[in-house]
Parts: structure tokens; C-alpha cells; sequence
């Protein structure tokens, strides 16, 4: 019988690099590229204990990246989460580069990307909503991911001083956003702005975690948002308080995104009829450009290139005042053109609509906002008064 592989090894340094004809570790090298003894055991791969301590710790080294483009491959997942690592200061095992290896399933759109250190991983987590590509990706850690053990390993959250404005990022932009907590906020009219829904929302208290779904193609806003509160005792009052509000011409669906809706605690009553009375002084305040004037400003409508010929803007105007006449009395239409020396003019793709009153005014505003016209969505809102009786086009 042949001597066990140990007994070869007898009176042998146990370390890679020590072996006779064996190399050292070479820095850099990823986990499963171990080097080969020569010798007698030339066939027989020799586990170095760093090779241990890296398969020990990379469940808590590897990040998941979901939602890439269909042009990504390893190497540009590599070159990116290195370049963005070093940006906000995320690379704390000293020089060179945050990634190891990256894996891609191509079919599902995913990557796990393996980091060097615990540490970078923690960092790397803070990452989650950065545009890749042109594309928003998700940032989370794997199934296989042990926090017990994970916290032992080294931290399990990023770093708080991470420069993460230096990739475009926030603290608290779209990190935090995970678990039981995270509500969905659906119906939101499309020319609600990401600092008029955070203000509604934090009528209950400040927010953890905010992301406003926006088109990848245009950023135009898709509608709806996830938000977490920074004290989650908040979810139920907040999603109950604004579930079923009308807002413009939509009506809006707030719950725990995770499930249906539930009714708050009885010690929660009170919270809850404070809050509503919040919600309907904001109301106005939230309206398309705020409270309702006499003025409209359209824009998606026209094109500068359809403004300068004389004929086709007559036309132009007299189907505008037509069209729009039929909500109420319409004694003011302006449609700036752009000038011929090639100069930039205010308002320029914009037609500003003056009502005799309000209320024809917000017919107009309900009746215009969201119709198609030539393939565009048109964007309603009101206008301060004060500056369209000044030219004052450029708001």
C-alpha cells in the first residue's frame, strides 16, 4: 500500500513557498489559482492556508449584482467596480485593485463580484442604485451570505465616510432599502418632482431610504418610489394615511411593498389624524408647480426646428388657442421662438397658457397633463403669475 500523501510531506516545511520546488504565493492571484508542486507530487494541487483563509471569508467577499446591461462581461464589471472602489475611497486593503474575480450569468443579467478583503465587500454595498452602462444596478449581498459569521470576519457595513458623491450617489439615496419595512408608493403624477415626494413622505418623519423609479431612457419619472423610515414604528400610520389620496389626476397606492395593506395600532390613532391633517395643507402645495394660478406652462409639446418657419408657427398657434380655448376663457398664448442669429431664448419649447381664472386654468391643467401629442406625453403645470406678466419665461 502506498505511504499516505503525509507521510511524503514528513519533516517538510508546511507552507506553500517553503515546499522544495515549490513556487510562492503570487499576489493577486485569484482563489483558484493554485500553484503546482514540482517533484514528487507534480500532479497534486497544494492548498495554501491564504487559499483557505480566502475560501473561509468569500461568502462575505463576494457582492451580487443584479440587473446589468446585456453588453456586460467580466472584465468591464471588473474595471468598473475598481475605478468606483477607489472613487469614494472604498479600497481599504491597501494599493492596487478592490476585485478578484467576477462571475456573470449572462442569461439572468447578474454578476457576483468577489472583492479582496470583507472589508471592501461591507464597502461595496453602499453602491447599490449606481448607473452601470447606463443602467441602474442592484447592489446586495448573496444567499450564501452569514451575517453571524460574516461579523467576525470584519465589518458587515460600509464605511459612513465613503466619498460616495464622487460616483453620483448619496448616503440613504437607495441603500436601506431592503426588508419588511420598505413601502411602495405608486400613482405619483409624473411631474411630481424627487424633493416634492420626499416632503410628502416625510411628513411621518425623516426617511432611511428613498429611490424614485425613473426611465432609463429619458429619467423622466416612472410613477412610483420605494421609501424605508428612519424609525419603521411610522410604516403602518404613513402607508394608511396616504393610501387612496388624490393627487392631481392620480390617486395614490401606498403599502408595505412586501405585502398588503394593514390598519395601524390603536395607540398609532392619533399619530395618524395628525398626519392626515399634514397631508391635506400639503395637498395644494403639491399641486403641478404649485398651488393653482391662472397660468399654464406646456412643455413635450413643440420642437424649436417646428418655431421657425413663419407659416408652419401661425399654425401652430392657432390650433394651440383653439385646442386649448375649449376649457375656458383663454385670453393669453405665448409661445417663445428661438432667435434667428442662433442665440438662446428663454422659454424656447414651452407655450404659456393665461386663464381669465383658476378654474378654467385647472380644467386645462387636468385636460393637458399626460395627453399624447405627436408621440410625446405632455407635462402640465401651473405657472407663477407674477413672472409671465413679466416675460419671465425661463422657470
Amino acid at each position: 500500500m502506498a505511504p499516505p500523501t503525509s507521510a511524503l510531506l514528513s519533516g517538510a516545511p508546511a507552507l506553500i513557498g517553503l515546499l522544495p520546488g515549490t513556487a510562492p504565493a503570487i499576489p493577486g492571484m485569484l482563489p483558484n489559482m493554485f500553484p503546482l508542486a514540482s517533484g514528487p507530487l507534480g500532479a497534486i494541487p497544494v492548498l495554501p492556508v491564504q487559499a483557505m483563509t480566502q475560501q473561509a471569508t468569500r461568502h462575505a467577499r463576494r457582492v451580487y449584482v443584479g440587473g446589468l446591461p446585456p453588453t456586460a462581461n467580466e472584465q468591464s464589471v471588473a474595471t468598473y467596480f475598481n475605478h468606483v472602489m477607489s472613487a469614494i475611497g472604498g479600497n481599504t486593503a491597501g494599493p492596487g485593485d478592490a476585485v478578484v474575480n467576477v462571475y456573470i450569468n449572462h442569461e439572468k443579467k447578474f454578476a457576483f463580484v468577489e472583492m479582496r478583503s470583507v472589508e471592501e465587500a461591507s464597502n461595496a454595498m453602499a453602491l447599490d442604485g449606481i448607473i452601470f452602462e447606463g443602467t441602474q444596478v442592484k447592489v446586495r449581498r448573496p444567499t450564501d451570505y452569514n451575517p453571524s459569521l460574516a461579523a467576525t470576519l470584519g465589518p458587515s457595513q460600509p464605511n459612513p465616510n465613503l466619498n460616495l458623491a464622487a460616483v453620483g450617489l448619496s448616503p440613504g439615496s437607495t441603500g436601506g432599502l431592503e426588508g419588511p419595512d420598505r413601502i411602495f408608493v405608486g400613482g405619483l403624477p409624473y411631474y411630481f418632482t424627487e424633493a416634492q415626494i420626499r416632503e410628502l413622505l416625510e411628513s411621518f418623519g425623516p426617511l432611511r431610504g428613498f429611490n424614485l423609479v425613473k426611465d432609463k431612457e429619458t429619467g423622466n419619472s416612472k410613477g412610483y418610489a420605494f421609501c424605508v423610515y428612519a424609525d419603521v414604528s411610522v410604516t403602518d400610520i404613513a402607508c394608511t394615511a396616504l393610501n387612496g389620496i388624490k393627487m392631481g389626476d392620480k390617486t395614490l397606492t401606498v403599502r408595505r411593498a412586501s405585502q398588503g395593506t394593514l390598519q395601524p395600532k390603536p395607540e398609532q390613532e392619533i399619530v395618524l389624524m395628525h398626519a392626515q391633517q399634514q397631508i391635506a395643507l400639503q395637498r395644494l402645495m403639491l399641486q403641478p408647480g404649485g398651488p393653482p394660478t391662472k397660468v399654464l406652462c406646456l412643455t413635450h409639446v413643440v420642437s424649436p426646428d417646428e418655431l421657425k418657419d413663419d407659416e408652419d408657427y401661425e399654425d401652430i398657434v392657432e390650433d394651440m388657442r383653439m385646442e386649448c380655448g375649449k376649457f375656458g376663457n383663454l385670453v393669453n398664448l405665448v409661445i417663445p421662438r428661438p432667435r434667428p442669429d442662433g442665440e438662446p431664448t428663454p422659454g424656447v419649447g414651452k407655450v404659456f397658457l393665461e386663464y381669465a381664472d383658476v378654474e378654467s386654468s385647472s380644467r386645462a391643467q387636468q385636460g393637458l397633463n399626460g395627453r399624447k401629442f405627436g408621440g410625446n406625453e405632455v407635462v402640465a403645470v401651473f405657472y407663477p403669475e407674477n413672472k409671465f406678466s413679466e416675460g419671465d419665461y425661463e422657470g
